[in-house]
């Protein structure tokens, strides 16, 4: 019982010390319960002790999921329950294995195990088809972002091993003094907490107040329709927004802004992609961008193209039926009055939603399952590259579509490829007035942090920001408000030692950790038959 309370509290502390009401001091000593838990089982003579850690550690992430996560269940009830039983489940497998490790390891080795296998997970889950990083620690300071303007330098993985190498000090003091009964014990582990939790602080307000704000800037405009996806947004036609935005433009245009933002698939009808020229959406944008010379307009985009070439199938394309496929996109379109139109499609996808993974081997087995999030049902065709749009005086800005905003080493392609600021596109109506919009807002200022670029972001319903290089939000629009943002947005051509070198934390983390585990196995073996 007492292992099953040290559980729940691992649970609480890493719920509440989460983004965006949680106080992230909370993480540094969230997983200690759990690992005096684990501890207590490992040295204990009772049975099936990996089946005892495997539950209490699933308890207390399911906890963690739950708390944070529940809000995917108002977008769609099964996901949202898969999303929170599965993360849990890959979170306790990893700390199942953490134990195997340590039974055969000392505490450094074990620590460090723990530290980097925990990372690769973290960097799995940014890649592979069952992506949901939304509960990588390093989010966790999104809020805080006075506490980590040094991830310029190591992106949101420097956040990861700040918060397990503290609770791995906290760990040892716990063990430490368990043994020997000494109260400098606990005077040294708490000296040493201060200078780990306190020295990044200070190292990241060092940077903030040495910081030199380009002086390059934008105007832009930033729309907010605020028309709800589930009771309006697929009963009105691009028509009706394309009128709306219009409106909003020419009440809201002053004579310096140089781009004009709408929110994600804001043209839903699903448009013919070789006649996206003639389309409502681009009509819709030629409009507001003639408002005045020089004018960009990027909004968001329901395209598709239909074919008969069996060629031309890709591992994403749809079947109709007989020799009849088709390609849907969820994009980003930039016109004015300079170039040719700019189309990019979202690539980073929402599984279940827009991607089905692993096809080819679960689609013999479930069929055409897919969750159906707001009408949306079929798979996602995607592009390779980060594709930047140009506006005036070859100004670049990414655009980056709702759920690829909380990829790092995503986003920085986009930075590699030129673009001077990022533009965030997105529809956050999905999970209801939770904090689950809220939590997506503030990761954005994780992105302007990493890269030092300002973000312009478009939100249909809440909320919509201007956020500066250094994270911090200098405008901003709440949930369900509909209306306008007019402010600067700073260009920035440096490129960060984070936007240059990515994740190369977890990348290191990878090596770490598999030599760790191969010198457990080795180790056994020898104590076994030696």
């Amino acid at each position: 019982m007492k292992n099953i309370l040290l559980a729940i509290l691992s649970g609480l502390l890493l719920a509440f010390g989460w983004p965006v009401n949680g106080f992230p001091l909370l993480l540094f000593l969230g997983f200690v319960p759990l690992l005096i838990a684990e501890f207590k089982f490992r040295n204990s003579k009772t049975k099936f002790v990996k089946w005892k850690v495997f539950g209490i550690s699933y308890l207390a992430f399911f906890i963690w999921n739950l708390l944070t996560t529940y809000w995917i269940y108002f977008s769609t009830p099964f996901g949202g329950a898969f999303a929170i039983l599965a993360n849990s489940l890959l979170m306790s497998v990893v700390f199942l294995i953490y134990h195997m490790v340590a039974k055969r390891t000392g505490f450094k080795a074990s620590a460090s195990f723990f530290i980097s296998f925990w990372m690769v997970f973290e960097k799995i889950h940014l890649g592979w088809e069952f992506s949901w990083p939304w509960l990588n620690l390093g989010n966790a300071f999104s809020a805080y972002i006075n506490w980590i303007q040094w991830y310029q330098f190591t992106g949101t993985f420097g956040g990861t091993l700040w918060i397990l190498f503290v609770n791995f000090i906290l760990f040892k003091a716990y063990l430490s003094y368990n043994e020997f009964k000494e109260k400098t014990i606990i005077y040294r582990a708490g000296f040493k907490s201060v200078v780990m939790i306190g020295f990044p602080i200070l190292v990241s307000y060092l940077i903030l107040w040495n910081y030199e704000m380009p002086k390059d800037s934008i105007s832009a405009l930033i729309l907010q329709p605020n028309i709800n996806p589930y009771t309006e947004k697929y009963n009105t036609n691009d028509t009706k927004i394309g009128e709306l935005l219009l409106k909003m433009s020419r009440e809201a245009i002053t004579d310096s802004t140089a781009i004009i933002l709408a929110p994600e698939t804001v043209f839903a009808d699903g448009t013919i992609l070789p006649g996206f020229d003639n389309s409502e959406a681009a009509f819709f944008g030629r409009q507001i961008a003639s408002l005045q010379p020089h004018l960009s307009f990027l909004g968001g985009v329901s395209l598709y193209e239909r074919f008969s070439d069996s060629s031309r199938v890709g591992p994403q394309s749809n079947l109709l039926r007989e020799n009849d496929w088709f390609n849907d996109y969820n994009s980003a379109f930039l016109i004015n009055d300079f170039s040719g139109n700019q189309l990019y499609h979202k690539s980073k996808l929402v599984v279940g939603v827009e991607n089905f993974p692993y096809q080819d081997i679960l689609k013999p087995v479930l069929g055409d399952v897919m969750i159906d999030l707001g009408g949306t049902v079929a798979m996602k065709t995607t592009q390779p590259d980060r594709e930047v749009f140009t506006l005036k005086d070859s100004v670049s800005t990414a655009p980056i579509i709702c759920y690829e905003s909380i990829y790092g080493e995503y986003v920085t392609g986009y930075v590699k490829n030129g673009a001077q600021f990022l533009s965030i596109i997105t529809n956050d109506a999905w999970w209801g007035n939770t904090a689950g919009h809220r939590q997506h807002a503030s990761y954005a200022k994780l992105r302007a942090i990493e890269t030092r670029r300002s973000v312009a972001r478009s939100a249909n319903t809440g909320i919509s920001e201007i956020i500066d290089p250094t994270g911090k939000v200098t405008h901003k629009l709440g949930y369900e408000k509909q209306g306008t943002l007019s402010g600067k947005i700073i260009l920035n051509d440096e490129i960060t030692f984070y936007s240059v070198h990515g994740d190369y934390i977890a990348r290191i983390s990878k090596f770490l950790a598999l030599f760790i585990f191969l010198f457990a196995i080795v180790g056994f073996k020898r104590s076994k038959y030696f």
